[in-house]
């Protein structure tokens, strides 16, 4: 089965050598590079030492922390401004995506026991449907609203990323003002709604990045690679390391009955505020793009039912064939990691299991994500996606067999080795959509493209995580219901691939290249000809 059909004119774009200047937003960068010193000059010696001062333990170790932190800063610095990332204002965009993650894995410590684990208990069906809701909502928003939003905005993509982070504050502030240190918890009236908001305000932060991230992108490589560097730093520095020293304040300050990890979502997010506004303000420049639309109505020149002919239609650029393809793809596999996220808690819960047998549940899921979702973005990074959209069909049927193992087996190994290929699948397709995007889709509406697809791909999240927290808890219950969706999901990634559609309009029942449609009525069509 082909994967690009030979219509006329169709040459598949190179992607190994992107052109010297592939990003027209930026400055000119031709000027000299400054040279990175590998690691800082070591600090001089004191005037103790050089008269014999007496070297301590204590004094000993203090030198070894200066030299080990002084070369893990300029490992750190060397990785965020490979390849020209810091003239491209990507490594400025970068801080900003480590504070998000680390934000989330703040709230994620901060809210475990008074929200999550208290649905995950089952003990009450309201608060099974306000988790939910809680879950839903801010999806419901995001993909009919911030998508289009982001293609009606002319200026104040940074201010806009710099308030998700305030609002955040403000947020935490409110939380940390009702909290019962007593009880470690918060009333329902204010627990939610903050919860509700904070999850909306994220999800928009992860939107407005994928638009921006087109903006930054270094001349020497592309976005593929641009993404991945993104998702790892934001793994590492925000997931890891933030979740780290929220969930050590949050055991440190619990002692004086003070909620520690909300403190830090405080800290950071203020710190992701400013980092916001120092992304560069090229960023900001919309003039020519085109707003692209998941729909196609054919080719150029015709005009949809009922359309005034003298009013020209609003400019939109469909999806391709290839696009829309990797976009169902990778919105079938996004339901698979939004049921793996919530739903082996309600199972761990709901069988009576003590605290070490829903801890062993739990972390073996869960370093079987973390396994996965590195070894994929690590593989995405080095791959050559030259058929992104085929690339897209074999992770998704893949992500589809392990899950049908997990429902014929009902084994808790079987289920963290699904998890880990779906973790490793989710970021090769996820590379897979965004080479995609910017080998068929012309630059000027690449940014629209990640903004939309950003959005589906949230929504596709919660369709699964519904599932997770809707179902039985019984391994092969759950897992059965989840393989429906994603046999769904499969048979119209499969027939969108090979040119088809399940549902008329959305999937690749167009060409391989969509040409722009809408614009200025030709005058035939004004005069009534």
């Amino acid at each position: 089965m082909a994967n690009y059909p030979s219509e006329p004119g169709y040459r598949r774009p190179r992607r190994s050598n992107p052109m010297p200047s592939a990003n027209r937003w930026l400055p000119p960068l031709d000027e000299p590079a400054r040279p990175y010193r590998s690691e800082p000059p070591p600090p001089p010696r004191s005037t103790g030492a050089r008269a014999g001062q007496k070297v301590t333990v204590t004094r000993a170790a203090a030198q070894r922390s200066r030299e080990m932190g002084s070369k893990m800063y300029g490992l750190v610095h060397r990785a965020a401004t490979a390849d020209g990332a810091d003239k491209s204002g990507l490594t400025a965009l970068t801080w900003p995506v480590v504070a998000n993650f680390a934000v989330d894995a703040a709230m994620a410590v901060a809210l475990a026991n008074t929200l999550f684990f208290a649905a995950a208990s089952g003990e009450s069906k309201g608060r099974v449907a306000l988790y939910l809701l809680i879950t839903i909502a801010p999806f419901a928003v995001i993909a009919p609203v911030i998508g289009p939003a982001l293609d009606r905005i002319q200026h104040g993509r940074r201010v806009a990323l710099a308030t998700s982070f305030a609002l955040r504050t403000l947020l935490a502030l409110i939380l940390i003002a009702n909290y019962d240190g007593a009880s470690g918890s918060f009333p329902s009236w204010v627990l939610y709604p903050c919860a509700l908001a904070m999850m909306v305000l994220s999800k928009s932060f992860s939107v407005l990045r994928s638009a921006v991230a087109p903006r930054v992108l270094p001349p020497s490589i592309d976005l593929v690679r641009v993404n991945s560097r993104l998702t790892t730093f934001g793994l590492l520095g925000g997931t890891m390391i933030g979740g780290a020293v929220a969930a050590a304040a949050e055991w440190l300050l619990g002692l004086f009955e003070l909620p520690g990890a909300l403190y830090v979502i405080v800290a950071v997010s203020i710190a992701g505020a400013v980092l916001s506004m120092r992304i560069p303000k090229w960023v900001e420049v919309t003039e020519g793009e085109v707003p692209t639309t998941l729909s196609y109505h054919g080719r150029t020149g015709e005009l949809r039912r009922h359309h005034d002919p003298r009013r020209p239609e609003p400019v939109r650029q469909p999806l391709g064939r290839n696009t829309i393809t990797a976009l169902w793809g990778n919105c079938t596999v996004k339901a698979m990691v939004g049921f793996l996220f919530l739903y082996p808690a309600f199972y761990a819960k709901s069988h009576d299991a003590g605290g070490w047998e829903q801890l062993k549940i739990l972390g073996l899921i869960g370093a079987a994500a973390a396994v996965g979702n590195f070894i994929g973005n690590f593989t995405a990074a080095r791959l050559e996606l030259g058929h992104p959209a085929q690339v897209v069909v074999r992770c998704t049927t893949a992500v589809m067999t392990v899950a049908l193992a997990g429902a014929v087996t009902g084994n808790l190994v079987v289920v963290a080795v699904a998890t880990l290929i779906t973790s490793g699948a989710s970021a090769i397709a996820k590379a897979s959509l965004d080479a995609s995007i910017q080998d068929d889709l012309p630059e000027r509406s690449r940014a629209s493209a990640f903004g939309r697809s950003e959005s589906l791909l949230q929504l596709a999240w919660v369709a699964g995580g519904a599932i997770g927290v809707l179902i039985y808890t019984e391994l092969s219950v759950g897992f059965t219901a989840i393989s429906v969706l994603l046999i769904l999901g499969l048979a119209q990634t499969i027939v969108s691939y090979r040119g088809e559609s399940l549902i008329p309009g959305l999937g690749g029942n167009r060409p391989v290249l969509a040409e722009q449609e809408g614009g200025r009525p030709d005058a035939a069509a004004v005069r009534g000809e």
